[in-house]
């Protein structure tokens, strides 16, 4: 007979109390689990793991994706720079020529800075005491008036050539001179074209500043660009097909092929279908090229038969897309077919006995067995190559490289190529990180739709008989 007081602590008579089991007791009576300090130190570790690898990296692209930063920017402050290309979007975003032209000039200063610098450029002492005597504190608009002026002092020199070597130094100019800050800009601009306004100025400036600043540009940029569309459509056909046809469907039916095989071929068969998983990417695309290029295997093959030989990767936009999500699906099977082979063994084997004695056929065990009995596994092999697919690229970036054209090209691929792998040599990190957070909200929403598709809730509700 056991104790009551016994009975009521959740423990057996005579059995000596541990520490911590009162605690669980309460704990369990009140619905919750009883949380453990060293539980939390033991996944301490993991937790940073986490938040380095995976928060981080998040938070970083979603920082930058509201920035205009480049490889031309840097990822530190920068500097002034007035340059033709400046001068030249400023005229596209609707500045008057004129504005740009009086900013592309030279100016003539005479002042200190000017003989100082004339000095020290070498020109004669006799001459540039009658420059300072005649003409300190003017300013002219052009060269041409300033030689003018210089041809009528007594000490000039007697040489054309000589004359314009000395009037150099008293010229300013703005166009590709770096200014270390934005007053410096401004007294520069100032200089050179005094008749420019407050907006104006401004405008100047913003277009001058060579650093990065924060900016929704990127996410206009890639709402307002026609090759947005072309980018989802390209991204969801790929992502879709290969995802149903192979990662869930062909791996679903291997699966269950091998798991009425022998064991022996079974076996076997898994080995090879493991091969395009284990095997190298870089090898792998190799393979693909030498199978479908215009000397490969498969083009061979066409022109003994009669049919059409091409290279079969890139000759034509069907069998382009046909090649990539093959080349994918093959990996995203053999990931399906390992996954989906554990959880048919777990499946008790006297439910598949029993319905044999029913005299249910393979079909029916796989319809109203098998089937309703992998649900979790389907469930995380969608959403987990769901993700997978949505970043991968290197496959795509190796054989057809989005081609022919842009395709084949996907999301992915785009914001590597932007980021990265520039052919202009600007590396835009600011706009390749916006695209990468658009993959991570796209990712995020459709985990949330295959969780309510696959009735996520029920699959966690306890059972309704307890044993």
């Amino acid at each position: 007979m056991t104790d009551k007081t016994s009975v009521e602590r959740g423990l057996n008579p005579g059995v000596e109390t541990r520490p911590g089991d009162a605690e669980t007791v309460k704990a369990a009576r009140k619905g919750g689990p009883r949380i453990s300090p060293f539980g939390i130190l033991m996944l301490s570790p993991a937790l940073l793991f986490l938040l380095a690898f995976f928060f981080a990296p998040v938070v970083l692209t979603a920082v930058f994706s509201f920035t205009n930063m480049t490889s031309a920017t840097g990822i530190t402050g920068g500097a002034y720079v007035i340059s033709p290309n400046a001068l030249r979007n400023l005229e596209w975003q609707g500045m008057d020529k004129a504005v740009t032209e009086s900013l592309s000039g030279t100016s003539i200063t005479v002042d200190e800075a000017a003989l100082s610098r004339a000095a020290a450029a070498g020109v004669d002492p006799d001459f540039l005491e009658d420059i300072e005597d005649r003409l300190m504190g003017a300013h002219f608009e052009d060269a041409r008036s300033f030689e003018r002026e210089l041809k009528t002092l007594p000490n000039r020199p007697r040489r054309i050539r000589d004359l314009k070597l000395a009037a150099e130094p008293f010229g300013q100019s703005i166009l590709n001179t770096r200014f270390a800050t934005r007053d410096q800009a401004m007294t520069a601009i100032d200089a050179v074209a005094p008749d420019l306004t407050e907006d104006q100025r401004d405008a100047v400036l913003t277009q001058s500043y060579t650093g990065w600043v924060w900016t929704t540009d990127n996410f206009r940029r890639l709402a307002t660009t026609p090759a947005t569309g072309r980018l989802l459509t390209n991204t969801a056909l790929y992502v879709g097909l290969t995802l149903s046809i192979f990662n869930v469907g062909l791996g679903l039916f291997l699966a269950i092929a091998i798991f009425y095989m022998p064991k022996t071929s079974g076996s076997v068969f898994s080995v090879l279908w493991l091969l395009p998983r284990i095997t190298p990417v870089v090898l792998y695309a190799v393979m693909w090229r030498w199978f479908t290029w215009d000397d490969g295997f498969l083009a061979t093959i066409a022109a003994h038969l009669g049919l059409p030989s091409f290279n079969y990767m890139k000759g034509s936009v069907p069998t382009a897309w046909a090649t990539i999500i093959t080349l994918n699906g093959f990996i995203g099977a053999s990931f399906g077919m390992i996954l989906f082979s554990g959880a048919l063994r777990a499946i008790p084997v006297q439910q598949l006995w029993a319905s044999e004695v029913d005299g249910a056929s393979r079909w029916q065990q796989v319809r109203k067995i098998i089937l309703p009995q992998l649900k979790w596994p389907i469930l995380f092999v969608t959403c987990y190559q769901s993700l997978s697919l949505l970043s991968s690229y290197q496959e795509i970036w190796l054989t057809t490289n989005g081609g022919p054209g842009n395709t084949t090209n996907v999301w992915a691929l785009e914001a590597f190529r932007i980021a990265l792998s520039n052919f202009t040599g600007n590396l835009e990190y600011g706009l390749g990180a916006a695209m990468a957070l658009v993959l991570v909200v796209v990712g995020l929403a459709l985990s949330i739709i295959f969780l309510r598709l696959f009735k996520f809730g029920e699959m966690l509700e306890k059972p309704k008989i307890e044993f």
